[in-house]
């Protein structure tokens, strides 16, 4: 039975165990400092583990994109000849993970499930959990893989763009939650767009909500308490994720079906594709 959301350090170990067609993905990344990430996979990864860059590969900065914003995502054709010439198969279970909280890695899981594969889980509690294991970490580069027959199949998740979202802004069939902190949520900073505010009607859910202080997430009882006491009742097959753009919008989405309330939408483009419009409403406060 694949691992579809999380994943804990122990049952890594059994799949590894196993022999079972497996693929690890480091995801590690710093907004700041974009090569930071990669420096610090080859300063320590766990075994056998690609690295991901959000940038090179998990965003379109350049050519045929899906959405827009600042990390707008590659098509899924694109994205897909990616995951075959590192190597990964249809039939091979994915795991995914970062060294930010999960802020990072999960995007590459709602990206493989958006390319139909639905085996991919989270490392719950990401490199730390590893190593806190006293599990081996390696330095370096891995070794080329053979490329792997990845075949696209139906998206497993719903891509939801700017026109549907403004379409669909106050009626019943929409909850937009905005995954940045409270004060970029209330327009009160604004550190990379040039304009501040949200989406009107927005509810804030800080993606850093869904951790526990040992850097795994939160329970699953109390993750779906937390989201239905955000949501006062609404649908939870109406929420449509965003962020600032598209990647910290992930962790939420993914706390949700931990929570057994998903799946649910991403506006991948989130608040850097809303505002780079001014005839979209903005909502400050």
């Amino acid at each position: 039975m694949p691992y579809t959301t999380l994943i804990s350090v122990s049952e890594l170990q059994s799949l590894q165990a196993s022999g079972a067609p497996l693929m690890v993905f480091d995801c590690s990344f710093e907004l700041a400092q974009p090569d930071a990430g990669e420096q610090r996979y080859r300063e320590s990864h766990i075994p056998g583990a690609v690295y991901a860059h959000l940038d090179k590969h998990l965003s379109s900065k350049s050519g045929p994109a899906a959405s827009g914003g600042r990390h707008p995502l590659p098509t899924r054709e694109r994205f897909g000849a990616w995951l075959a010439s590192v190597g990964l198969a249809n039939g091979m279970q994915a795991v995914v993970y970062d060294r930010n909280g999960s802020s990072q890695c999960a995007r590459l899981w709602w990206m493989l499930k958006w390319a139909g594969h639905d085996a991919v889980a989270v490392l719950d509690g990401g490199l730390q959990a590893w190593t806190a294991a006293s599990l081996p970490v390696v330095q370096g580069d891995e070794p080329a893989r053979a490329p792997g027959t990845f075949a696209l199949q139906a998206p497993l998740r719903r891509l939801v763009t700017a026109a549907e979202v403004l379409a669909s802004l106050g009626q019943p069939g929409q909850t937009v939650l905005d995954a940045r902190a409270a004060p970029r949520y209330r327009g009160e900073v604004e550190p990379l767009d040039p304009v501040a505010g949200h989406i009107p009607g927005a509810l804030n859910r800080p993606f850093t909500e869904n951790i526990a202080a040992d850097g795994r997430f939160k329970p699953a009882a109390l993750l779906r308490a937390e989201f239905e006491a955000l949501l006062q009742g609404r649908d939870a097959g109406t929420v449509v994720h965003q962020c600032g753009s598209g990647v910290t919008a992930l962790p939420n989405l993914l706390a949700m079906e931990v929570a057994g309330l998903g799946p649910t939408g991403l506006f991948a483009g989130s608040w850097s594709e809303w505002c780079s419009d001014p005839a979209r409403p903005v909502k400050r406060g």
